[in-house]
């Protein structure tokens, strides 16, 4: 990872300008904007390779901009390891992630009835944990698959490897911060360290790890680079039980001067854990799920629904660098909260696609399953599941967690489906398991109106009888074929029109 440059010292710079030409100090002061002319809050290590507005030196660009967003800041009582404080600035650009945050978070983004359903939207809500819980595992280097977490969360198995544990772990980790939200009561160093020890249990090389600050007779952890070079190097151990105290009374905004955006005091929590690296290991995990704490406590009940850790895997250097610039300009946390806030809009504009998409795939199932009677929301969402990944193992008690239902309404829900011939059932140790019958499409067919299946029929029958020759696939790709795949063909899409023939237009 490339390092982050820190600036010239403003003072040695203010120092040599008042010596040489006060009135052009005083110029260059004038001048000064904490934004560069197209908004941008640059570190010094971006400012040096741009061109400077017209009369400035670099230097002088510099001076200009450290000196104005100084006088500018927020100071927060976060302290540096030599007991500066670190400072905030609320540029135009902060204004305005936070202010789109604000009609998101607190509002509702408009979807069908099914996913408005109240155990529609939970299930949406548990898929959201579960993809926080695998990426931020996966950040701090989980190495298992998506696939397999997913598979190990939603049936509820125990994990089996060091990476599930993690996966496992972080999703225990989520559901312990909503638990600590939803009782809206201030955070305690205990409630801190409980949720370390929740993240962490049974990952660490040493288990009486887990829970606890470092001590000051250990060596003391520290963030390196791929060149094994220190990067940071946090306040030492005998200071941590007071700067927790204090992180928590900056969570619970009892130590704070003046107004701080509650989507800005978040980030900052996140950015404090990670500056003091309290613990042996964790430190990032503990970090952004106090992080959704501090958010959902504030009333965003959207932070639920969104993967701050898989928008940050995406490009892990700048999440490492926007710590390093913070610390190299004189602990400016603007740099971290702008990638923050930048971060947690990719992740709103992630779920609205990931609404829309899932809105249509459930619309599109309802609309084929309209005339079948008795299924509830639940089940389509099941079958829809299903139709995605045949494959796929379903439980009780993994459905009673995705739906946030009671496990008797899970149970009914399944047992439901394998009566209707969909799914069968099979014992796996003390518990069953549910998988999609191996003709589970036909048999879907099946459960379709005899007008609708007596269409659907006479049509696949019309194909049966077109000639073979006739029906080929190089009308479309290149490739001829089989009756089986024509038929498999005309069974998935039964309510179109016929195959293209050779010479014909139509794509059905």
């Amino acid at each position: 990872m490339a390092k982050v440059l820190p600036p010239p010292d403003w003072n040695d710079l203010f120092s040599r300008n008042s010596q040489e030409s006060p009135q052009r100090l005083l110029e260059v002061l004038s001048t000064g904007k904490p934004v560069d002319p197209r908004g941008r809050y640059l570190h010094w290590d971006e400012m040096r390779h741009r061109t400077p507005p017209d009369g400035l030196t670099l230097d002088e660009w510099w001076l200009g901009t450290a000196l104005s967003r100084f006088a500018s800041a927020h100071f927060l009582p976060l302290k540096s390891v030599k007991g500066d404080p670190f400072r905030f600035s609320n540029i135009d650009r902060v204004q305005e992630i936070v202010h789109s945050i604000d009609k998101c978070a607190g509002g509702r983004i408009q979807t069908d009835d099914a996913i408005a359903n109240v155990q529609s939207s939970d299930r949406y809500l548990v898929s959201s944990l579960i993809e926080e819980a695998i990426t931020s595992s996966m950040l701090e280097g989980a190495a298992t698959t998506r696939r397999v977490a997913k598979e190990m969360l939603k049936t509820r198995r125990p994990p089996r490897t060091h990476g599930e544990r993690m996966v496992f772990n972080n999703f225990n980790g989520m559901l312990e911060v909503e638990r600590m939200a939803r009782e809206h009561r201030p955070l305690t160093p205990d409630d801190v360290l409980e949720l370390h020890r929740v993240v962490t249990d049974g990952t660490l090389e040493n288990d009486s790890d887990a829970g606890r600050l470092q001590q000051p007779d250990e060596e003391r952890v520290f963030a390196v680079g791929l060149d094994d070079k220190v990067l940071h190097m946090p306040p030492p151990a005998e200071e941590l039980p007071k700067r927790l105290e204090q992180l928590c009374a900056f969570a619970n905004g009892e130590n704070v001067e003046g107004f701080l955006h509650p989507v800005i005091r978040a980030i900052l929590v996140h950015f404090w854990v990670g500056y003091d690296h309290p613990f042996v290991d964790g430190n990032g995990r503990t970090a952004r799920a106090l992080f959704y704490w501090s958010m959902l406590r504030s009333g965003y009940w959207l932070a639920q629904y969104i993967s701050i850790s898989a928008i940050l895997r995406k490009a892990p250097g700048q999440y490492v660098k926007s710590y390093l610039k913070a610390e190299t300009d004189n602990n400016d946390a603007t740099y971290f909260v702008i990638y923050q806030l930048e971060v947690i809009e990719q992740a709103i504009d992630s779920l609205r696609d990931y609404l829309t998409r899932k809105t249509a795939e459930i619309a599109k199932t309802k609309q084929f399953l309209q005339s079948v009677v008795g299924l509830n929301n639940r089940q389509l969402s099941i079958i829809s599941d299903a139709l995605n990944d045949p494959y796929q193992t379903f439980t009780i008690g993994g459905q009673a967690q995705l739906h946030r239902v009671v496990y008797q309404s899970a149970r009914t829900d399944l047992l439901g489906l394998e009566e209707l011939g969909l799914f069968t059932k099979s014992k796996a140790g003390n518990k069953f398991e549910f998988h999609p019958a191996h003709d589970f499409q036909d048999r879907l067919f099946a459960l379709i109106e005899p007008q609708e299946a007596a269409q659907a029929n006479e049509t696949a029958n019309a194909i049966k009888e077109t000639p073979l020759v006739d029906v080929k696939l190089a009308d479309v790709v290149g490739f001829p074929w089989s009756a089986d795949q024509v038929n498999c063909w005309r069974r998935r899409n039964f309510s179109t029109l016929p195959l293209p023939v050779r010479g014909s237009s139509s794509m059905g």
